[in-house]
């Protein structure tokens, strides 16, 4: 990944492009195109942590709510009390590419992860979320030349499938709380 800039500050790795994170169906006449559609409620999920990314979530439910658009139930699971429901990697901060999201995609996509390379990387603990907050912009000044925090070779399919149930219990309790259930 190079020198390039942490999405939190504008950009992330080659396979990523400069962008004011938007999410698509929120976009441009979202509101409208949910109304349309007879959405009362919305429910967004989100698993990308970065500040920038979570301040464009952020600003798309403050406009749905201006609008008047359908209720948003959107549980931050970067802040309490959702987070200390999830895995001790991801509270720590050091949690890109690490045990937690590997251990995801391992229960869901194991096709897609490297295990040799994975079981070769030693831990990274650096809190990837204290250093943007102290100001730093990229990998290499965090200490991660190949772009990974927290303990990949650690990730099994089974803490995968138990994050996944835990994310969805949440998202559940989210909705549940917004619609006024018991």
């Amino acid at each position: 990944m190079g020198g390039d800039r942490l999405a939190g500050a504008e950009a992330v790795g080659d396979h990523h492009q400069r962008y004011q994170a938007q999410p698509a169906p929120l976009r441009g006449a979202g509101t409208a195109a949910l109304a349309a559609q007879d959405v009362r409620t919305l429910a967004l999920a989100n698993a990308h942590f970065d500040p920038t990314h979570l301040g464009s979530l952020y600003a798309a439910v403050e406009r749905i709510r201006k609008e008047n658009g359908p209720r948003v139930a959107f549980p931050d699971v970067t802040r309490k009390p959702w987070a200390l429901r999830l895995t001790d990697e991801l509270k720590s901060g050091a949690c890109h590419a690490g045990r937690y999201e590997g251990s995801i995609v391992l229960a869901r996509r194991p096709e897609l992860v490297r295990q040799e390379r994975m079981a070769s990387l030693p831990a990274r603990p650096t809190s990837l979320a204290a250093a943007i907050r102290a100001g730093q912009t990229t990998f290499e000044e965090i200490g991660g030349h190949d772009a990974y925090f927290g303990d990949p070779a650690a990730a099994t399919a089974e803490e995968g499938e138990a994050t996944i149930a835990v994310l969805g219990a949440i998202l559940e309790e989210a909705v549940v709380e917004l619609l006024g259930f018991e």
